[in-house]
């Protein structure tokens, strides 16, 4: 029987589009969830609660450079839980499911939590030259499935023998993405009756956000 893969990344301490998600995998029945880090960032106040989700949810989750940063910061009664949790966490994750070998990297490979491969322009169309470029880079990449985090970009793209997953994140480009094996079918799934935005640029939308929120 198909194996279902509940992919979600960036959910940056935000509880109701990571709930929409859960939602979407147990309607899907998803065999597994997968977090490819950023479970801290840009505000902490539902922190706590995030790391509950994941953890009722049997999440297998990855570090980002947000969830290294959240040592910086005090967490109250929930400081000693918070950060065992972020401590607890793997730099990457490697999986064989359906017999496909699948790594899992918050940036790119292979264990970086900076950069991040970066496909899509802002309307969402993929560079030729970034697309070539990552397929060289990736030539010695030893999996069938890279999934990947950091940059909100939303994508599944096969370059060279590897299939390239990014789900977004779940607060910023309302997404989350259920992965099919051993078929590697990548569906997208919107979040927040939002419309997926499938490049989110940090500068210009966050601080359309604070604007919103009269936070600037």
């Amino acid at each position: 029987m198909p194996a279902k893969i509940g992919l979600i990344s960036d959910t940056h301490s935000t509880t109701k589009p990571l709930e929409e998600a859960m939602s979407v995998f147990r309607r899907e029945r998803v065999d597994d969830i997968i977090c490819a880090g950023d479970v801290a960032g840009y505000g902490e106040d539902e922190l706590m609660q995030t790391i509950d989700l994941l953890i009722e949810n049997d999440c297998k989750v990855i570090a980002g450079n947000h969830d290294n940063l959240s040592s910086d910061f005090d967490y109250g009664d929930n400081e000693e839980r918070i950060k065992d949790y972020i401590n607890s966490l793997p730099g990457t994750l490697e999986l064989t499911i359906e017999g496909k070998r699948i790594l899992v990297v918050h940036a790119h490979p292979p264990d970086s939590q900076h950069g991040g491969i970066k496909l899509l322009d802002p309307d969402g169309h993929v560079f030729p030259e970034r697309r070539e470029r990552w397929r060289k880079e990736l030539e010695n990449i030893d999996c069938d499935i890279l999934i990947v985090g950091h940059t909100h970009q939303v994508f599944a793209e096969k370059l060279g023998d590897v299939l390239v997953i990014n789900p977004g994140s779940t607060l910023y480009n309302h997404t989350c993405m259920i992965l099919t094996l051993p078929d590697m079918d990548v569906q997208i799934y919107s979040l927040s009756n939002m419309e997926p935005v499938t490049t989110w640029n940090w500068g210009v939308f966050f601080k359309e956000q604070q604007i919103k929120e009269g936070k600037c």
